[in-house]
């Protein structure tokens, strides 16, 4: 397999560093959700609604002051500015949350995109140097050329593969930033339609 790269011309080294910069983000995003995971705690968002209900603001910050949960976090940022700006306290922490969940992607869409074109450009010089060959002495030689031709296609090949594998973490990524973002909007409305409630029953 090395071997074969090798022979992919010098444009493989570039796609060699899209891949290890692909694969590196991958790994970091997947140890984020997890510790993103571990640190979901709905059992507290339920209760800072719950005292928020009753009208009791400061016990719903203390319940969720020094939690992980970015959900929880979003919340307790919009309570303690509620008498600032609410929604652009709530936006700035959604923001926030989901820029964290945001890291890297654009790196990895890149990448997709990169890499094939980097595997195309590596063709394309690979091959006109093989129809170089097409005078001389080199005629007498076609396996020289058929060569350099396969050697070219193995850039595009390497290209396609960065992208394929890139491609399926990617998409996951984003339905994890898709569906937080879900979370934190419902959350969100629902801390609103609870304080509207207050002011109205005022």
């Amino acid at each position: 397999m090395f071997h074969l790269f090798l022979r992919g011309g010098p444009v493989m080294w570039p796609i060699l560093i899209a891949s290890l910069a692909a694969l590196t983000v991958v790994i970091e995003r997947i140890i984020f959700l997890i510790r993103e995971k571990r640190s979901r705690c709905p059992e507290t968002i339920e209760k800072i609604f719950s005292e928020v209900e009753k009208e009791k603001i400061e016990e719903a910050m203390r319940i969720g002051e020094g939690s992980k949960d970015f959900v929880a976090v979003t919340l307790i940022y919009g309570l303690r500015h509620r008498h600032e700006a609410f929604s652009n306290a709530l936006l700035q922490a959604a923001n926030k949350e989901l820029k964290r969940f945001n890291r890297g992607l654009p790196l990895l869409d890149t990448i997709i995109t990169l890499a094939p074109l980097l595997g195309l450009f590596g063709t394309v010089t690979g091959m006109i140097q093989a129809f170089g060959l097409l005078g001389g002495k080199e005629l007498e030689a076609p396996t020289a050329i058929t060569g350099g031709i396969a050697e070219a296609l193995i850039a595009t090949a390497y290209g396609l593969l960065t992208a394929i594998v890139a491609l399926i973490p990617f998409n996951y990524l984003n339905a994890r930033l898709e569906e937080a973002r879900h979370e934190i909007e419902d959350a969100t409305t629902h801390l609103e339609l609870l304080l509207l409630k207050q002011d109205k029953d005022l």
